[in-house]
Formats: C-alpha cells, sequence, structure tokens
C-alpha cells in the first residue's frame, strides 16, 4: 500500500524506516531520500512511528 502517493512511499519502506530509528515523518522522507510534497501522508507516517513506539512498550514489559 501507498503512504506517499507524491514520493511512491510504500508502507514497508516507512516501517522499514522507523525499524533503522525514523521518529518522525521527515526521518522517514531522509531515509528514503524524498521531500515532503503535499505532506497528505505525514499523519499516516506518525501513525506508525506510534504504533511501533506502544510496540516497542508493551514488549519491555
Amino acid at each position: 500500500m501507498y503512504v506517499c502517493n507524491c514520493n511512491g512511499i510504500r508502507e514497508r519502506d516507512c516501517r522499514a524506516a522507523i525499524d533503522h530509528g525514523a521518529r518522525r515523518p521527515a526521518d522517514i522522507f531522509r531515509h528514503c531520500q524524498a521531500e515532503a510534497q503535499c505532506a497528505k501522508c505525514v499523519c499516516d507516517m506518525r501513525r506508525m512511528i506510534q504504533e511501533q513506539d506502544q510496540a516497542m512498550k508493551l514488549a519491555a514489559e
């Protein structure tokens, strides 16, 4: 599934960036060698980062 249509960034690309330490949408864009354009994807990227953070907190318990 595409998260960012402007740059062709897929969900798996976002998850890979998050796994490599991305903590902000800007980090995901940098990892994918892209720049924000219309920014409609930023909310989805933030949600994915929050989901990963929550999963890590639960795993640490």
